[in-house]
């Protein structure tokens, strides 16, 4: 079975970001680590293991961006994946161009099953897989906590996160799944695994490669702002009945709750 990946490369959740000048965005050029989205981790590791469970197939990890996306994929490659493809864009493109050219890409390769994570933790959007599975016409299903790929290599069953319980959904192949993270802890890669992905070939496309070299982005990010500084903890002193006394006083004449 030919098994896809979406990957994407977002901020290390521990950097500390800031906008750039015209508030659309982040200074991307400041960012001193670079990460593979959490969630498409997931969806690595249940390619993975898809593959291992049904004893043959191949997993390619596929990713659009900038030149430094390459790191993400050769820590896909590291955890197992068996190919790479990387589609150089420049930062500025929106979901519906990245969505555009992975849908091109992997009408290349043809393949029966693509896995991605429900969502980015940069943007938060949760739609690039949508408008993946749209492009290439293909059913989708998200908030995905396990999968199980018929015998015939057909069909699979899905079992979907939903408020207070699970959905289960049966679909046919080719068809695109979107991960939730409960869905399986992610490996970690080994050493020879990173040893073996630095000499790995990935693949390259430009957006002219796929026919998409007129495409423009149809969003523009805007307004882009850091939360409000949280205001300095006060610690109350003294004995706990005045710590309590004085704490009421706070709540009710500062806070105005009480």
């Amino acid at each position: 079975m030919n098994i896809f990946v979406l990957v994407k490369q977002v901020p290390d959740t521990e950097t500390k970001i800031r906008v750039n000048a015209s508030s659309s965005g982040i200074e991307a050029k400041e960012i001193a680590k670079w990460i593979v989205n959490p969630y498409d981790e997931h969806a690595i590791e249940e390619a993975l293991k898809t593959k291992e469970k049904l004893k043959e197939g191949t997993v390619t990890a596929i990713a659009v961006g900038p030149d430094r996306v390459v790191e993400a994929l050769r820590t896909a490659l590291a955890m197992g994946c068996d190919n790479a493809i990387h589609i150089k864009a420049d930062e500025s493109i929106d979901t519906y161009v990245a969505a555009k050219a992975l849908a091109a890409a992997c009408k290349k390769e043809s393949p029966q099953l693509i896995f991605a994570g429900k969502q980015a933790i940069d943007d938060d959007q949760a739609a690039t897989f949508g408008y993946v599975a749209e492009y290439l016409d293909i059913p989708s299903v998200s908030v995905v906590v396990k999968v199980d790929v018929a015998t015939d290599k057909k069909s699979l069953r899905a079992v979907r996160e939903v408020e207070g319980g699970t959905h289960t959904v049966e679909t046919s192949l080719p068809a695109l799944i979107a991960v939730n993270q409960g869905i399986n802890n992610p490996r970690y890669a080994s050493l020879p695994g990173i040893m073996k992905a630095k000499k790995k070939e990935i693949k390259a496309h430009t957006l002219a490669d796929l026919g998409l070299g007129s495409e423009t982005a149809l969003t523009k990010d805007s307004a882009f702002a850091l939360p409000p500084p949280r205001k300095a903890c006060v610690i109350l002193q003294g004995e706990v009945p005045a710590q309590v006394k004085e704490l009421v006083k706070r709540l009710r004449e500062e806070a105005k709750v009480i």
